[in-house]
């Protein structure tokens, strides 16, 4: 099939609400192929619920989201190929031992058996899972999961990954091989789409960024465009008001 043209992901009008709270806004947000793309904002903002409408794992009340071209709901086959998703939370079977875990999602993916032999080795060799994967997904650690979970998600080689929170509990070693990782990724026309709360993480990895508040995108564009002079943690809260009300407890001044 066709690699698919056009932006990485592009999102229009998308909505999600949950009872009264409106969770995703009327969201528009267009990310470049081949970029480095941040997303950050605070607990609740929509990061999560956003990503996974994005890839086709929640649908939308209304708005489209596609993926270089392929529309995720009315394409999703297509789209769905090139995608690699990392979600948040404990989505893997828990059941099966990492190569296990792999070899069976590489297999459900239509990949050849050989080929699907020798990604599963090198993955589990190069996130340093080599001796754990003969264990189940269920014993691992919790940065022994996420990184797991990147393999799952690189596996069958997509052109765009979107990642929820790839470094939340991941030593500091691991990390620095996700990054090369993920850097290499970018520098073969990969696109990389990841949430964090770490501001200096994105500023240090990414190359564009968007800043989402409650459930609507408040600033997009190159890291320096967003930042516009200042640093990416002053850019985020005057632009979501973080802070505003003070961070000592009244207690203590007695």
């Amino acid at each position: 099939m066709s690699a698919g043209t056009g932006p990485a992901l592009r999102l229009r009008g998308l909505r999600k609400a949950f009872g009264d709270l409106t969770a995703v806004d009327d969201v528009d947000l267009t990310i470049p192929a081949g970029s480095f793309f941040g997303l950050v904002g605070p607990n609740g903002a929509g990061k999560t619920t956003m990503l996974s409408m994005a890839v086709g794992l929640m649908r939308p009340d209304a708005g489209t989201a596609a993926v270089l071209g392929y529309d995720v709901w009315s394409e999703p086959v297509r789209a769905k190929e090139l995608l690699g998703v990392l979600p948040d939370g404990e989505s893997l079977p828990q059941r099966l031992s990492g190569r296990e875990l792999l070899t069976y999602l590489g297999l459900l993916r239509g990949l050849d058996g050989n080929v699907v032999r020798e990604r599963t080795e090198e993955l589990l060799t190069v996130l340093d899972l080599a001796d754990a994967g003969s264990r189940l997904v269920a014993d691992y650690s919790t940065g022994m999961r996420k990184k797991i979970a990147l393999a799952v998600a690189l596996l069958h080689g997509p052109r765009v990954v979107v990642l929820d929170e790839p470094f939340e509990a991941v030593d500091p070693v691991s990390a620095a091989t996700i990054r090369s990782i993920l850097h290499g990724f970018t520098r073969t026309g990969g696109t990389v789409v990841f949430s964090s709360h770490v501001m200096a993480l994105v500023e240090q990895l990414c190359d564009h960024v968007a800043i989402l508040a409650h459930g609507r995108v408040r600033a997009s564009g190159t890291v320096d465009e967003v930042r516009a002079g200042r640093t990416l943690d002053e850019a985020f809260s005057d632009l979501v008001g973080a802070g505003a009300a003070g961070g000592e407890l009244s207690w203590f001044a007695s």
